[in-house]
């Protein structure tokens, strides 16, 4: 697989058209956003409760390293699509903590 094979690049005036009708948008009063909001099935309004107990938490930072894999095991974490660096970095994180809490 060649290192820019999954690059693609556009310029603004070759930015593919999404689907969000914006002139709909434009056109909607804060009431009519609000309810569209509150009626989502895939968002539904969350409450103080929700949020009692959420953490903020912050990226680590990271470190370019080289590392020899497995074929198989980086064919495993590339098919899981984007992001499959951080996922297989946090399998190692949750190895890494077991680990410790193992020596306890």
């Amino acid at each position: 697989m060649k290192k820019d094979e999954h690059i693609v690049r556009y310029t603004r005036e070759t930015v593919p058209k999404g689907k969000t009708d914006w002139e709909r948008l434009r056109r909607m009063t804060d009431e009519e956003i609000e309810q569209a909001a509150s009626s989502d099935p895939d968002a539904p309004p969350t409450d103080f409760e929700f949020w009692q107990d959420a953490q903020v938490v912050r990226p680590r930072e990271t470190e370019r390293v080289t590392l020899r894999l497995d074929r198989e095991v980086l064919d495993f974490f590339r098919r899981q699509g984007r992001g499959y660096q951080s996922r297989m970095n946090a399998v190692l994180q949750a190895y890494v903590d077991a680990q410790r809490r193992k020596a306890g």
